[in-house]
């Protein structure tokens, strides 16, 4: 069975659009981890054990969940929950383009060099660079790829620049064919 999906992949692979998209074809409720990284999202984070047991509580409301975002460190004892991790990548210009995107539609001219969400633009594209080569001192390909090697669950990878139509599609011939 694959009632418990969790997604993981950088910041901007699409884990949150790929569980939204996922949640509307499947009879699984979505939740996403900045739900309970944040308190004040991407600006006040929340106590680890707060995390772990508020998405304990969570994921124990719901026989069919989708997890979009990382738990990498602080979510390590959900590991054995899942029944299916997707891991996303998608090629590094591509990503911090969208990241870049997104953070002007989030914060508008605030990002730029003048406005007051600047510095915290510029931190976070910069730490959002880094996945593709840092090791495991950060959110990394190298971190997830060390996370995922002793999960009992499958993992299904969609590795490339695809739509969110393709990568649903790819998820539910998995499903299908398992």
């Amino acid at each position: 069975m694959n009632g418990k999906i969790h997604i993981l992949g950088a910041a901007g692979s699409g884990t949150s659009t790929l569980g939204a998209s996922l949640s509307k074809v499947l009879p699984h409720k979505q939740l996403d981890t900045d739900d309970y990284f944040w308190i004040k999202k991407f600006t006040d984070q929340r106590q680890v054990t707060e995390r772990r047991k508020m998405l304990k509580k969570d994921l124990s409301l719901y026989e069919n969940w989708i997890l979009s975002g990382a738990v990498c460190g602080w979510g390590d004892e959900f590991k054995s929950y899942f029944d299916l991790v997707i891991f996303l990548w998608i090629p590094q210009n591509i990503r911090l383009e969208r990241l870049q995107q997104r953070e002007f539609q989030r914060y508008g001219n605030e990002i730029l060099a003048s406005g007051n969400k600047y510095d915290q633009s510029k931190s976070f594209l910069e730490w959002a660079s880094l996945y593709d080569n840092a090791g495991m001192e950060v959110r990394s390909k190298t971190l997830h790829e060390h996370w995922m090697e002793d999960l009992s669950c499958p993992i299904l990878r969609i590795e490339g620049d695809y739509s969110v139509e393709e990568k649903v599609n790819i998820v539910l011939d998995y499903l299908n064919s398992n």
